[in-house]
């Protein structure tokens, strides 16, 4: 019965050890870097782990956006995405 109850506590204390040591290593691989990363400004991938600089779809396209009012509310939706959207 004390064999038992010693394998027990081992079987325990490894199980701790490695959950433990598995939120240690979630945390400083894709939790920190990614809250780094939102907090400039930019975008988080977490299954690649890349930190991304959003640009306008129109630099992408090569379409210019010709209403004035349009251009700033891009703009301004492209440097106040912190909100967590």
């Amino acid at each position: 019965m004390n064999r038992n109850i010693i394998r027990l506590q081992v079987f325990f204390l490894g199980l701790f050890l490695v959950l433990s040591a598995a939120i240690v290593v979630v945390n400083y691989v894709w939790v920190a870097p990614g809250q780094e990363c939102e907090q400039s400004g930019q975008w988080w991938d977490w299954r690649t782990r890349i930190c991304a600089r959003p640009i306008l779809i129109s630099n992408i396209t090569g379409r210019v956006i010709h209403d004035d009012a349009t251009r700033a509310a891009a703009k301004a939706d492209l440097s106040g995405r912190q909100d967590g959207r």
